[in-house]
């Protein structure tokens, strides 16, 4: 087995295939052997705001917060979950993710934040990223995804046109080093 990379960032690469995933952060919730699940956390939807789709779901809420909703990846993108600080999720629901994170994929917990009693901080995702068995250690070895350490401020930060530097800054690394090509020794 490969080194667990679960609570860890992967920063796209500048030569990365995918368009949907060019610039991207994403947060890995679940890495084994089975796979990888995460979510990208600098990708807003822009045709969305968190009291639009709590409104669209029927959730009443005064002052609903500022929630970011981002666009999560290209798997399921019909469904919602929540990746916040671990100071929610005490009814089982959620998935603990080390490093002081969880991801809860229920009504309740977007009914909770509309009542200012859900998480200290939170983003919303529509769909997911996925990788089946050794993909995304596949991908990484083609030189797709840096990985770093992840920390509060870049997941839940609101500046996501900063959050790519800023995951790249963390491993003492400037855009203008990177190259789209990977080498072969």
């Amino acid at each position: 087995m490969t080194t667990d990379l679960t609570g860890q960032l992967l920063i796209a690469m500048p030569g990365m295939g995918d368009p949907r995933f060019a610039g991207a952060v994403v947060f890995l919730c679940d890495h084994s052997e089975q796979g990888a699940m995460g979510l990208i956390v600098n990708k807003p939807v822009p045709e969305l705001s968190f009291a639009q789709m709590i409104g669209q779901l029927g959730i009443d809420a005064i002052n609903p917060p500022r929630v970011p909703v981002l666009f999560g990846g290209p798997v399921e993108t019909g469904r919602g979950f929540v990746l916040h600080s671990d100071d929610y999720g005490e009814d089982g629901n959620t998935l603990r993710v080390k490093g002081g994170f969880g991801m809860t994929a229920t009504l309740d917990v977007l009914e909770e934040i509309a009542r200012s009693n859900g998480p200290e901080k939170a983003v919303m995702a529509l769909g997911y990223s996925g990788w089946g068995a050794g993909q995304l250690e596949d991908e990484i070895q083609q030189n797709g995804w840096l990985t770093c350490e992840a920390d509060a401020e870049i997941v839940f930060g609101r500046d996501m046109g900063a959050k790519w530097e800023a995951a790249l800054a963390k491993l003492g690394v400037s855009a203008l080093m990177l190259s789209a090509e990977a080498g072969r020794a």
